[in-house]
């Protein structure tokens, strides 16, 4: 790779808008990689900018920067990435995004229907969950972590 294909950390934080503490979290973290000159300076190939930006897109939809290294995971660090490569990415995170998507809307569904029905004595609750039977399932919101709502009983 040529000169002109490498860029300074100073570069690389005014192209994305990230602090330098930002990029070597990430860098750390095994999102971004770079390399070293003779003079120990950190140099980032150019192609690590599209990575950097699906990261910042990712953490605008709220998705674990955990979640984001997994799914860069078969991405390779030490070339660009092939079109095939961000495709195979591309079809991973559209299944994740739309698994998000759905559990968004049964969050929705439940606590709008919760927080609106106004039954103070919980007497729509004891119809949904009768005996509490849920609290057998786990702690928490156990309705709401990722498992389809149980019918409603009758």
């Amino acid at each position: 790779m040529d000169s002109s294909q490498w860029l300074s950390v100073g570069e690389v934080s005014r192209r994305t808008g990230l602090s330098v503490s930002a990029l070597h979290f990430y860098e750390r973290e095994g999102l971004i990689a770079a390399s070293r000159t003779a003079g120990n300076q950190r140099r980032y190939p150019r192609h690590m900018l599209r990575r950097i930006s699906l990261v910042l897109v990712a953490k605008r939809l709220g998705i674990p920067l955990s979640e984001v290294a997994e799914v860069f995971r078969d991405l390779p660090m030490d070339h660009e990435p092939t079109r095939a490569d961000w495709q195979r990415v591309s079809r991973t995170w559209k299944v994740r995004l739309e698994e998000r998507r759905r559990a968004l809307e049964r969050l929705e569904k439940e606590l709008v229907g919760c927080i609106g029905c106004g039954c103070l004595a919980m007497r729509s609750c004891d119809l949904l969950n009768p005996g509490d039977v849920l609290g057998s399932r786990g702690t928490g919101p156990v309705r709401l972590a990722g498992s389809e709502p149980e019918p409603r009983p009758g």
